[in-house]
């Protein structure tokens, strides 16, 4: 345990300092702009570029020992972020962004190549967690990735907007270039005792598509748990693509939204905190979809009225029951998934649920932009939704949350329905007894990792 707290703090050092840059990027883009389109475009590049490499990026955990993968991915955020730097410095098109530039649009895909490298790292941290953690800790733990998670949001969310808005981009560029670099020197010093890894067992391609999809098909269930986070992440990318542009206009700039934006974030601190606490329950499955559905009811509601403080405790909320699908779902595929197997399978779950993202950003944005807000801010638009989304000159964005909100609590209704919700709920109740009985009769020896290795998940 104490190995995976000097894990998950370097990963939280890390993941401040690229969400960081990342909301500074986003902020940047949208206040010299103003526009919508974007900002969602930024937003979806980032996720479609996460779902390209995630395969990639799972079957390099399998392969390789855990902490060369973390420091391979932290030297590579590293030299990305730099790389953004000189081009800051010496391109005139960077330093004031024209949506329309090739120029700008190529430093902005440096710097979201960098932040996605960063995302071998959290593959990596998922795997570490069935490596360090016993079995029926796993919650526990997954809820404090989510409480580091929160941490990022809050301390970036409100450090970004502060350092746009009052040093510029510049500065904010070589502050993310040192940070990181701390970051990549206390990696260095930081040991993972892991299991030897025999030849072949990560598999025999760089991507492992194969090897993933049969991973995933083992456990019954599975599969449809990744087509049901997917079709969350579809509703998530209409957030993702308006929620800054929304913030923004209702609090009145990058400072005050970035603010607002940290303190109602600190919900993720609350939402893992709960979870590091109390768990999952003993159906993490179920939890994940009452709370996916709670989600739905939020979004579909922080915007029913123009209003800075019903937006701000709305998010407050929304925070505080995210962390819980996703530690719920972590959850589930540690404890099903054979540990060798456990990092294809994570970036196999990852390509899709991030690949739907991006494609209801890349549409809900132009959407918004050039149809949704522009009826709203008519005559017809106002006759017609006035009475439940008020006044105000992003009722176009209202509308949308709105729809996204019931969209998302049809789905997991819908889920509760299905047969594999039954299935995996059985197999995951079947292999956490086991896992509980192991641990009591090892209480006095103590968890094996290497020993466990090929037991569901390791512990």
């Amino acid at each position: 345990m104490r190995t995976f707290a000097q894990v998950l703090v370097n990963t939280a050092f890390a993941n401040v300092t690229t969400s960081y840059l990342w909301f500074a990027l986003t902020f940047w883009v949208y206040l010299e702009t103003k526009s919508v389109l974007a900002t969602g475009v930024i937003g979806g590049a980032y996720m479609l570029l996460v779902a390209i490499f995630s395969m990639f990026f799972g079957t390099l955990v399998d392969r390789f020992r855990k902490h060369a993968v973390m420091v391979w991915a932290t030297a590579g955020t590293f030299v990305a972020f730099a790389i953004t730097g000189v081009m800051f410095l010496t391109l005139p098109a960077v330093s004031l962004p024209i949506a329309t530039s090739p120029l700008f649009w190529l430093f902005a895909t440096v710097m979201l190549a960098g932040a996605v490298v960063e995302q071998l790292r959290n593959i990596a941290l998922s795997t570490t967690v069935s490596l360090l953690v016993p079995g029926p800790r796993r919650a526990n733990a997954n809820g404090l990735v989510g409480t580091v998670q929160g941490l990022a949001f809050i301390v970036t969310s409100a450090f970004s907007g502060l350092s746009v808005g009052i040093l510029g981009m510049g500065p904010t560029i070589l502050i993310a270039v040192v940070f990181i670099g701390l970051s990549l020197v206390h990696l260095l010093f930081v040991r993972i005792p892991e299991p030897v890894l025999a030849k072949g067992e990560g598999g025999t391609h760089w991507v492992d598509i194969k090897g993933g999809w049969q991973a995933v098909r083992a456990a019954p269930g599975l599969v449809a748990l990744v087509l049901f986070t997917t079709l969350n992440n579809l509703v998530g990318g209409v957030y993702m693509a308006l929620m800054d542009p929304y913030g923004l206009e209702v609090f009145g700039g990058a400072e005050t939204w970035g603010i607002a934006l940290a303190v109602a974030t600190c919900g993720f601190l609350v939402g893992g905190g709960l979870i590091a606490k109390f768990g999952l329950g003993r159906n993490p499955i179920r939890t994940m979809l009452v709370f996916a559905g709670v989600v739905g009811v939020l979004g579909a509601g922080f915007a029913l009225r123009e209003w800075w403080w019903l937006y701000g405790i709305g998010i407050f909320l929304f925070m505080v029951t995210m962390p819980v699908v996703e530690a719920a779902e972590q959850t589930v595929i540690q404890r099903v998934v054979p540990f060798r197997q456990q990092g294809r399978v994570f970036g196999f779950a990852m390509t899709f649920e991030a690949a739907a993202a991006p494609v209801t950003a890349f549409l809900i944005a132009p959407i918004a932009e050039f149809w949704v807000i522009p009826y709203m801010r008519g005559e017809a638009g106002q006759a017609r939704w006035g009475w439940l989304l008020g006044e105000g000159e992003v009722r176009g964005i209202a509308l949308v949350f709105l729809f996204a909100g019931i969209v998302a609590v049809l789905i997991a209704l819908a889920a509760f329905l299905t047969k594999s919700y039954r299935m995996l709920s059985a197999q995951y109740a079947e292999v956490a007894a086991a896992d509980e009985a192991a641990a009591s009769d090892s209480d006095a020896v103590g968890p094996n990792a290497e020993g466990d290795a090929d037991h569901r998940g390791v512990g």
